[in-house]
């Protein structure tokens, strides 16, 4: 039986789980309280058509965001909304990411206000990373990370999905424990994410789909479309000399 997550990380997480639209993995949301998001203005949702790749591959587009900060590179048959729901008050990016079959891979955002209190750690493992020197502020050098929380034998937080991937700024877990996943990097004015929580149903992973969650995590690691997702988000860059 798994057992009962305590109120752990309690700022920010909502905010968390509601942004990654690209992926709750398949538990309960979060509960716990923490602060409100930023004041959101209503927007209309469209879908860009990305201009060609700039690293000159036919296969692969290159998305700008409206505010003109951002950009990364994405496989050219996936598509990116922007905006992807409501914008923060003062403005920023909100773009999600979906494959050809219209599921949602990664959500972008950045002008969010983010913090966390770690009241619990859980086992934990990271699968791939890569550390991004084009996104490096004030002299942090944020990373690309999957990740898990839990084993079979030691499940992670219950009301936390366990497994994601995306940009963090903060330190690497020391000892054999971590807190549950909280993926945010430096970005001005305040912070920014730039992935999804892993959901069996979106990242569509071969094999046996009886499999444990985790087990599907780590496999999923392997896929071609993971590589591209890695090498999507891993793109991200600043323009415009931002």
């Amino acid at each position: 039986m798994r057992r009962k997550a305590s109120s752990g990380v309690v700022i920010s997480v909502a905010v968390l789980l509601t942004v990654l639209l690209a992926g709750c993995a398949p538990q309960s949301g979060p509960a716990s309280s923490g602060s409100p998001s930023p004041t959101a203005t209503v927007t209309e949702m469209r879908t860009v058509t990305a201009a060609p790749s700039e690293t000159g591959d036919s296969s692969w587009a290159t998305f700008t965001t409206a505010d003109g900060t951002l950009a990364f590179d994405h496989p050219a048959g996936w598509t990116v909304q922007d905006p992807a729901g409501e914008l923060a008050e003062g403005g920023g990016a909100f773009a999600e990411v979906r494959n050809e079959a219209g599921k949602p891979l990664a959500t972008l955002r950045t002008n969010m206000a983010t913090g966390s209190t770690c009241m619990e750690k859980y086992p934990y493992q990271v699968l791939e990373t890569e550390e991004l020197p084009a996104l490096a502020r004030e002299g942090m050098v944020p990373r690309f990370i999957y990740e898990t929380r839990g084993t079979a034998a030691d499940p992670g937080p219950q009301d936390t999905p366990a497994a994601a991937y995306g940009i963090t700024s903060g330190p690497p877990p020391a000892g054999d424990a971590a807190c549950a996943i909280f993926q945010f990097f430096t970005w001005p004015p305040n912070a920014a994410m730039f992935g999804a929580f892993y959901h069996p149903e979106n990242n569509q992973t071969p094999g046996d789909q009886s499999l444990p969650y985790l087990e599907l995590a780590k496999n999923y690691a392997e896929t071609a479309e993971f590589q591209d997702i890695k090498r999507m988000i891993t793109s991200l860059r600043p323009v415009g000399g931002y």
